[in-house]
C-alpha cells in the first residue's frame, strides 16, 4: 500500500506518517517498507491509480508490505490508527484467502491441459493403428490402348478405350 493512502486511512498527514517511519527506520528494513522508482511511480499515473504527479510530494511516494502496515499501527499509536490496522490486516488475509484459491484452479487448469495433450497423443496412437490395420486399397488398373472394331464404328476402324 502506499503512503498517501495509508495515511488518509490512518487520518494524519503523508509527512507525518513518513515522518515517524524515519524516526523509527529500525522497525521498518526494505522488505516491510520501500521508495518506488520513478517509472514506478510514472506506471501508476498511467495506469490511472494516481491521476497526477502533484498528488505525491516531493519524494516519490513509499509502499508498505503487510509486515510494514503492521508495523505501522505500533508508530502510529492513536485509537483510529489500530482500527484502521485491524482492518488492513483482514483485507490482506482475505488477499491470501482469495490466491491461494486462485492457486488451487491454476493447478487443476495445468492437469486438465496434462490431460487433454495425453488424450490427443492417445487418441492419434489409435488413429495410426486403425490406418496399418486396413489395408491399403488396390491402385485402380487403367486399360490403355486401342479396340479393334468391325463395320459399326463409322469414323474408323478403331476406338480409344478410356480408363476405368
Amino acid at each position: 500500500m502506499l503512503d498517501r493512502d495509508l495515511a488518509e486511512l490512518y487520518g494524519v498527514r503523508t509527512m507525518a506518517l513518513k515522518q515517524q517511519v524515519k524516526r523509527n527506520t529500525n522497525r521498518f528494513p526494505r522488505d516491510f517498507t520501500f521508495r518506488l522508482s520513478k517509472p514506478e511511480a510514472e506506471s501508476l499515473i498511467s495506469q490511472n491509480v494516481i491521476s497526477t504527479r502533484r498528488s505525491f510530494s516531493r519524494a516519490l511516494p513509499s509502499a508498505f508490505t503487510e509486515q510494514g502496515v503492521a508495523m505501522l499501527s505500533s508508530v502510529l499509536k492513536s485509537e483510529r490508527a489500530a482500527q484502521v490496522n485491524v482492518l488492513i490486516m483482514r483485507a490482506f488475509m482475505r488477499m491470501r484467502e482469495m490466491l491461494a484459491g486462485q492457486k488451487d484452479l491454476v493447478k487443476k487448469l495445468e492437469e486438465l491441459e496434462k490431460r487433454s495433450q495425453t488424450h490427443d497423443m492417445d487418441i492419434k496412437a489409435i488413429f495410426d493403428a486403425l490406418k496399418r490395420l486396413i489395408p491399403a486399397p488396390a491402385p485402380a488398373h487403367r486399360r490403355i490402348g486401342f479396340i479393334a472394331e468391325g463395320p459399326r464404328n463409322p469414323s474408323g476402324p478403331f476406338r480409344a478405350i478410356r480408363g476405368t
